[in-house]
């Protein structure tokens, strides 16, 4: 296998697909990961003789540990040489998918999951610094859109063909997942290159988490997420209503997923023509307005509009929602372009944060006596909240770049 030397972000090679891939099929591999239980908690539970309660502590421990995990393994291997980082990270994950598929009881399918929610968090955040320094500058938002396209396609072809073999088990998407990751991983041992990233002290590389502007810019992401649970997490009971064959909502899913991969498709093109920042503005003003129009309609139109309003709705959503993460890590890698590793592993925290957020959000506004619908308006709140401190980062970086240039 080849060794490259340190590779920068200013070289003018093309993107190399053919590495790339590799990527791509792991990022595939956490997408269904991170979707398909939360389909399938009646069957776990009656499986692992738990309540349905229990059964979801499955799906919020994934989350929580990634959220914990991901800054400080990144920190602690922001000095590695990176595809060794992005190899035992893969492995982790697989090892833990294998554990929780085959788990004989649910304590030991408890233990999986934080088995496989340490590699995952470390993945993602790996890889997104790998793509970072890879590609050339002005492509560098298309190659994140290819690689972070494998995570939108697990939505849109993964999770729905996983729902069908949960049917059967709900072990069965484990080991799919297991596989799919394992092929991955061999991929990514033969094809992708070595990258040693420049060396700095960890003092060095933990500078720019000083600056509020990047805190508050990973805060944007944690929003964006929130929102996005808050309504994703219980769009069964959203549109069931309308749509209460179980087919229909495979094929909602699927549909979702669909949204989702365009939305990332175009963005990460639209990013290196008209600056992240603008295109993160413009997504970010899309998916409040979907919001609230999605929360009137539910309101006022009858049901046979709402079928169709609906579903316009959730797959706008699904644009927005797979449409805003290239920008946002491409915006984020600008802010502090010498510790990207170090950002990228807590910007996978702030998702993950943002993804336990928006459900447990959605899970208490139900409690407190809100309509599954009106979820709609708890996102749009969300969404202000987060449009507003999008543009007060962006006003601190246009001053620090000012100032700079003075």
């Amino acid at each position: 296998m080849n060794t490259t030397q340190p590779m920068t972000a200013t070289t003018t090679s093309p993107l190399p697909y053919r590495s790339l891939i590799w990527l791509a099929v792991a990022t595939f591999s956490t997408g269904i990961d991170g979707y398909v239980l939360a389909g399938l908690l009646p069957k776990i539970a009656a499986d692992l003789s738990v309540t349905e309660a229990l059964a979801g502590q499955l799906v919020s421990v994934f989350a929580l540990t990634s959220a914990i995990a991901a800054p400080v393994l990144g920190a602690a291997t922001s000095g590695w040489e990176r595809r060794r980082t992005i190899v035992l990270s893969l492995a982790v994950f697989v090892l833990g998918n294998l554990i929780v598929g085959l788990a004989p009881g649910y304590s030991v399918a408890l233990s999986g999951r934080v088995v496989a929610a340490l590699g995952a968090s470390l993945l993602n955040a790996a890889i997104s610094s790998y793509v970072i320094h890879l590609a050339p500058e002005q492509h560098r938002g298309k190659a994140l859109s290819f690689v972070l396209g494998g995570w939108m396609t697990a939505t849109a072809l993964g999770v729905p063909v996983g729902l069908l073999l949960g049917q059967s088990s709900w072990r069965f998407p484990l080991i799919m997942v297991a596989v799919v990751g394992t092929i991955a991983l061999i991929g990514i041992m033969i094809k992708l290159p070595h990258l040693r990233l420049p060396v700095t002290t960890l003092a060095e590389r933990l500078t720019p988490l000083r600056q509020p502007r990047l805190v508050a810019g990973l805060l944007v992401t944690t929003g964006i997420l929130c929102a996005s649970y808050t309504c994703f997490t219980y769009a069964v009971l959203i549109l069931g209503p309308t749509h209460r064959a179980g087919w229909m909502i495979i094929l909602i899913m699927f549909g979702y997923g669909l949204a989702s991969m365009l939305g990332n498709a175009f963005t990460g093109r639209l990013a290196d023509r008209f600056t992240p920042l603008r295109v993160l503005t413009v997504i970010l003003i899309g998916l409040l307005l979907n919001s609230l129009v999605g929360a009137v309609a539910f309101q006022v139109a009858s049901l046979s509009a709402i079928a169709v309003l609906g579903l316009v709705w959730f797959f706008v959503a699904g644009i927005g929602n797979g449409g805003a993460a290239v920008p946002q890590q491409a915006r984020l890698a600008s802010m502090a372009p010498q510790s990207a590793a170090i950002v990228m592993a807590l910007n996978a925290s702030a998702i993950s944060l943002g993804s336990a957020l928006g459900s447990g959000l959605g899970g208490a506004s139900l409690t407190a006596g809100l309509a599954p619908y009106e979820l709609l308006g708890v996102a749009a709140i969300v969404l202000t909240a987060t449009l507003i401190l999008h543009l007060v980062v962006a006003r601190l970086t246009a001053r620090r770049t000012a100032a700079a240039a003075a």
